[in-house]
């Protein structure tokens, strides 16, 4: 055993741990605590916002069938006894938008697979899902 060894096992008998040995478990301590609540809020956010959303939506493709239409395949997802609107937007090569349509999924299933068609204004090179909602605030 060296000297310094020995000098710090008899100080440490003596007088305990140091101050930095005690703020480091501390400071352990307090990481892991608000690890652990930072994780339990996220978690929380995710749950609340999943279970809020009671219609959502995919575009899974899209065909341009001729100068006046789109056909889109979407996939909407919602709860059996909800009511959704699906709005799609058609644009064309310049970025503006040529047709935009509401679709009415009233099915009692939770999962929709359909092919819609979007009447458009000019040629469209793109279509987009705007978005979905429940109607009536469901």
């Amino acid at each position: 055993m060296t000297m310094t060894s020995a000098h710090d096992g008899l100080t440490r008998e003596r007088y305990g741990r140091s101050a930095d040995e005690r703020a480091d478990r501390v400071l352990k301590v307090v990481g892991a605590v608000l690890g652990v609540v930072f994780l339990g809020i996220v978690g929380w956010f995710g749950v609340s916002y999943v279970a809020g959303t009671k219609v959502s939506g995919e575009l899974i493709k899209f065909d341009v069938a001729s100068d006046r239409e789109v056909a889109v395949h979407l996939e909407i997802r919602k709860d059996a006894d909800v009511t959704g609107v699906c709005t799609l937007s058609a644009v064309a090569e310049d970025g503006g938008e040529v047709g935009r349509a509401d679709f009415t999924f009233d099915q009692k299933r939770t999962r929709i697979d359909e092919v819609v068609t979007v009447r458009t204004a000019g040629r469209a090179t793109t279509a987009q899902l705007v978005g979905c909602t429940a109607v009536d605030g469901s």
